[in-house]
């Protein structure tokens, strides 16, 4: 039989990718907005950042990469270059995952801001250093803002909805389980 811990990483996994591929779904569809718009929160790179700061075994480098990157070439973005950034923001959050965990809300909000920021900051200066067309400075201060404002939502659908919680002391697993 298999694992029921590897199961339960394989169906988070999956869940992951298919809530990325709603994600990316509804972000193409016609809805009429035009461009002038106030951008939306990046939800599958929250959704990962929350995921990864509970269970830092939850989603994979090579996963997320790839989802990112698929967003890439969707959006039209330079392809790889918010993926890597992206990568390196939740690999830096996975490193903090032990210490995060027994932060209250609003720390690991302000972590992840944090990280949110310089992963802005980031593009903005590879996209001048390549002479690549950038967004003016204000969409990517009014995306940050609902990406921040997203944050919390974002956690709370985490552990109510998908049941992705913090590891208990030990590395026990989910509360309530037999180790």
């Amino acid at each position: 039989m298999t694992d029921p811990r590897l199961r339960a990483r394989i169906l988070r996994w999956a869940l992951f990718v298919a809530l990325a591929g709603a994600v990316y779904f509804l972000r193409l569809l016609p809805t009429g907005s035009g461009s002038g718009g106030i951008p939306g929160p990046d939800w599958e790179i929250l959704l990962a950042f929350a995921w990864v700061l509970r269970r830092p075994d939850c989603i994979p480098a090579v996963l997320f990469a790839a989802v990112v990157f698929l967003g890439d070439i969707l959006f039209l973005r330079p392809p790889g270059l918010w993926s890597v950034i992206a990568l390196i923001g939740l690999e830096f959050l996975r490193s903090r995952a032990r210490f995060a965990s027994g932060l209250p809300l609003l720390f690991e909000w302000a972590l992840v801001g944090t990280v949110l920021l310089l992963m802005t900051l980031g593009n903005r200066i590879a996209l001048t250093v390549f002479l690549l067309p950038r967004p003016e400075a204000t969409l990517d201060i009014l995306h940050l803002g609902m990406n921040l404002l997203a944050y919390p939502f974002v956690v709370g659908a985490s552990g109510w909805l998908f049941g992705v919680r913090h590891e208990l002391p030990g590395g026990q697993g989910e509360p309530g389980q037999r180790p």
